[in-house]
């Protein structure tokens, strides 16, 4: 029996999926939220911060609260290509190579510390990533549905690390950071470590892979006016003639807050967009997609300074709720607002 959601029930499920992961990660509501917008954009995220924030424990919570099978994959410098793809191995039995899959053969895939690994492992992500499927010795295998990574990567420690190259940065729909607790939350951290009286600690099941497909294919039907969908092709063609900018986004990067906002306006009890929407998920959206003139780094300015100067500067489109296109381009429909779950702004 097929799986069909309408938006607001898309909502409902997003805030007792992020009730569930705020179980376990504590204090993180915001980067929770552009995660899950994330996933339900039908993309894939780069958790980026320092050491002992919550990433892994994120990405785990996650993978239980969807449902998903989960796998997690070490990033090391001695990590080989097949490690992740599976390789062909000799069955005595048989007389005959059988393929033995390898960890991406899931339906989320723990990328710890990618940059702790040689670009040519890294480029082993890029066809999954893109294409949904894996080629091993020119035979191609489709990977489940459906497919997410979760990338970790630590921003110190740059020696025996190797910097993720534009093409893969570029695979990744959003980019998010995590940031240090307030003395507030982290002493719950230590409360409810006492309280549970052991270290490991799960979170419960809200749907599965089938119900997460059922909510992204929702998430299409989200009503994107017109002039919201040319403001975050102002934000990512802005990125382009900037001055402190080596290179600007990609219209990936567009694409990104299109898809992104979409999801995320959802998570926020409506099934329009509108352009806070867009500046919500700006950063993780622009901030990897661009880089800073190498001769401006002493003057610390940073890809965030610099998208942040843009938000600034591009005059963003009145909200509208009436007359907007929809997502999919079917033409018109009157956009509306349903109520945010009650349950959606207390933590359980």
């Amino acid at each position: 029996m097929t799986v069909s959601y309408s938006l607001p029930q898309v909502c409902d499920q997003a805030q007792r999926i992020l009730g569930e992961v705020e179980r376990a990660v504590v204090g993180k509501r915001r980067a929770a939220e552009l995660v899950l917008s994330g996933i339900l954009a039908g993309g894939h995220v780069l958790m980026e911060d320092y050491p002992g924030l919550g990433k892994t424990l994120a990405a785990r919570s996650f993978a239980q609260a969807l449902g998903l099978g989960f796998a997690r994959a070490q990033f090391t410098p001695d990590l080989l290509p097949s490690d992740l793809t599976g390789s062909f191995l000799y069955d005595q039995r048989s007389h005959e190579f059988t393929f033995r899959q390898g960890p991406l053969f899931t339906g989320l895939l723990l990328a710890d510390e990618i940059n702790r690994t040689p670009p040519k492992t890294q480029s082993a992500l890029l066809e999954a990533m893109q294409e949904g499927q894996v080629t091993v010795e020119g035979e191609t295998f489709p990977l489940p549905r459906p497919f997410h990574v979760l990338a970790t990567a630590n921003p110190v420690e740059y020696e025996g690390t190797y910097p993720l190259p534009e093409a893969q940065l570029d695979r990744f729909l959003l980019r998010v950071s995590f940031g240090y607790p307030t003395p507030q939350e982290e002493w719950e951290v230590l409360q409810r470590r006492m309280g549970r009286r052991q270290e490991a600690q799960t979170v419960g099941q809200v749907t599965d892979a089938e119900g997460l497909l059922a909510m992204q294919q929702a998430i299409e039907g989200v009503t994107v006016d017109e002039t919201v969908g040319q403001y975050c092709v102002r934000l990512a063609d802005a990125t382009r003639r900037h001055q402190h900018l080596l290179m600007g986004s990609s219209p990936r990067g567009s694409l990104a807050l299109l898809l992104t906002a979409r999801a995320y306006a959802v998570v926020q009890g409506r099934d329009y967009v509108t352009p806070e929407d867009v500046k919500a998920v700006a950063h993780a959206a622009l901030d990897h997609r661009v880089t800073v003139r190498p001769e401006l780094w002493m003057n610390e300015v940073t890809s965030s300074s610099v998208v942040e100067s843009i938000l600034s500067s591009t005059p963003a489109p009145g909200a509208t709720t009436a007359g907007a296109t929809s997502g999919s381009g079917t033409g018109a429909a009157g956009a509306s607002a349903f109520e945010r779950p009650a349950s959606a702004s207390t933590r359980p």
